[in-house]
């Protein structure tokens, strides 16, 4: 089949994102772009520098502003060390418009190799905690950065861009990851999901245990390795 267009996707190393990128390098040449922030969890950006070379990712850029933690100070746990992670949702786990930085950042990418589409993992389980991830969220950045570069746009130099997400497409982590084992299989399994940055999985912070539930509920083994 022809390859379309070109999709820069952000790409954390965690299920969601892998797994969306995934279903879309099956139609489109995939750029993936991860972002080094500050996290807690580093071992993600290794995962993804792992299925970048699975997915066979027309390029990968790691894209350092670890700058950003500073910034953040203590408005929350994924680049505060000295907080606790919890179990369930908590508004420290919410990263100051985390997403809004990561698509500009790469929007100025799709725009600069004519690409149509930026893509990012958040699912339809994430729309009700964090506002970043509701596809009313995804259309109103779009909105503003085809604005921002509307003169290129209308002389045809660069091409409008859509940002899409599984919660754009009313999926769910669940049926996500059926979908990213269907492609990946087993290899699904060197994706990094923990908050924190152990050599297994903890087992105990929220997105562990979100990561145990969607296996569940896509009743497929869980074969991650976790510490509890």
């Amino acid at each position: 089949m022809a390859r379309q267009a070109a999709a820069v996707c952000i790409v954390s190393g965690g299920l969601d994102s892998v797994c969306f990128a995934a279903t879309l390098a099956k139609e489109y040449d995939v750029y993936m772009m991860t972002f080094a922030y500050g996290q807690r969890a580093e071992r993600e950006i290794s995962a993804a520098r792992y299925f970048a070379k699975a997915l066979k990712a027309r390029e990968h850029r790691v894209i350092d502003i670890s700058f950003m933690k500073s910034l953040y100070g203590k408005s929350n746990a994924l680049t505060d060390k000295s907080q606790k992670l919890t179990a369930d949702f908590s508004q420290n786990l919410v990263v100051p418009i985390r997403n809004a930085i990561f698509i500009t950042i790469a929007s100025a990418w799709a725009m600069s190799i004519n690409a149509r589409i930026v893509a990012y993992g958040a699912h339809a389980g994430d729309a009700p905690h964090y506002a970043d991830c509701r596809p009313g969220f995804a259309k109103a950045i779009a909105d503003a950065l085809n604005v921002a570069d509307a003169d290129s746009i209308a002389q045809g130099t660069r091409q409008e861009i859509a940002v899409i997400s599984p919660a754009v497409q009313g999926l769910d982590k669940a049926a996500l990851l059926k979908m990213g084992h269907e492609i990946l299989g087993d290899r699904l399994f060197r994706t990094w999901s923990c908050y924190s940055n152990g050599k297994a999985h903890c087992g105990r912070c929220e997105s562990c245990i979100n990561r145990q539930m969607a296996f569940t509920g896509a009743q497929i083994d869980d074969r991650t390795r976790y510490a509890t």
